[in-house]
């Protein structure tokens, strides 16, 4: 679990830069843009690897049995989820609507895999990005971290088509990714 836990810490801790504006700036004037840029994706894949590492060696510890409905639910939502991941990087207006569509997204993502999954290890990763959206949601509120932008209605339409796209893809390669069959 301590290579889950760390990568937990590095990925989600790299993500709560934008949350730390005088840190944030502090390390754009001293790496540059590009520099922090780069800086920040290595941090978060590492961060990744050690998430997806760490869950194929977690023991997987039951402490609850998941409600009936939680399967079925995750598969039904999966879809809005999807459409969301793909409108938070489009100019339409779902991304205009939900002002944050990725941390909606996440949270919608773990609120349902943490209540189809009763083991411990998946109590810590869904539970650690539900507990990180919502803080997200709430600080970039507080920060006013809205975009203005003109909508371009057609964006909607990509952000739609995408992300039933990558849903059906997801839900024949959810098995080969993380060893879950879903039917």
């Amino acid at each position: 679990m301590s290579i889950l836990w760390a990568g937990l810490a590095i990925f989600i801790g790299v993500h709560l830069m934008p949350a730390l504006a005088p840190v944030k700036t502090g390390l754009q004037s001293r790496l540059g843009e590009n520099g922090y840029k780069g800086a920040f994706s290595l941090v978060s894949a590492i961060g990744l690897g050690l998430i997806i590492w760490g869950m194929m060696n977690a023991p997987r510890d039951p402490v609850f049995v998941p409600a009936d409905w939680a399967h079925s639910a995750a598969i039904i939502a999966m879809p809005l989820v999807m459409i969301l991941l793909a409108a938070a990087h489009m100019k339409g207006r779902i991304r205009q609507i939900t002002r944050h569509p990725m941390m909606l997204a996440t949270l919608i993502w773990a609120a349902l895999h943490y209540a189809a999954n009763g083991d411990r290890a998946s109590i810590w990763l869904f539970g650690s990005f539900a507990v990180f959206a919502v803080f997200s949601i709430v600080t970039g509120n507080m920060r006013g971290a809205a975009s203005s932008f003109e909508i371009k209605p057609k964006h909607d339409f990509i952000a739609i088509g995408a992300g039933l796209l990558v849903y059906v893809a997801f839900l024949f390669l959810h098995p080969i990714l993380f060893g879950v069959k879903l039917f």
